[in-house]
């Protein structure tokens, strides 16, 4: 079954390799040959240098941030549909939050700056209720 779904994933992935390609082969025929004839301009000579090589072109990481998600977004699918994934529950999203605020609070400065918007927005409340019962 995992050799199955593995092989559905590598189709998958090829398949979006080839509509991604295929949506960024401007100048190019059907066969990745160059649409014209003819010498290249000098903005687009490139040297052996500039072109990217094999291992460049390999590998997930490679792949532009679409492309990642599309294949990310598969795969979170699965997980779920296998009913693998991780699910959150109430205590695990009141832990992880607790993290975050003890980490975000280590920072004195961003709490000073958090603490200053808040006090502004405080007396900026006050004197706009003030203003409006002075209006009446």
């Amino acid at each position: 079954m995992a050799a199955e779904q593995n092989n559905h994933f590598t189709q998958e992935q090829e398949k979006l390799e080839r509509e991604h390609s295929h949506e960024h082969n401007h100048g190019h025929d059907q066969h990745g040959n160059h649409a014209h004839q003819g010498h290249n301009s000098e903005g687009e000579e490139k040297s052996k240098s500039e072109t990217p090589s094999r291992k460049d072109k390999r590998g997930f990481a490679s792949m532009d941030a679409s492309m990642q998600r599309a294949i990310a977004s598969k795969g979170g699918r699965a997980a779920h549909a296998q009913g693998v994934a991780h699910e959150f529950n109430s205590a695990e999203a009141r832990e992880a939050g607790r993290k975050g605020g003890v980490a975000v609070s280590r920072n004195r400065q961003h709490m000073a700056e958090i603490g200053k918007k808040g006090g502004e927005a405080a007396h900026n409340k006050r004197k706009k209720a003030q203003q409006q019962q002075n209006a009446e």
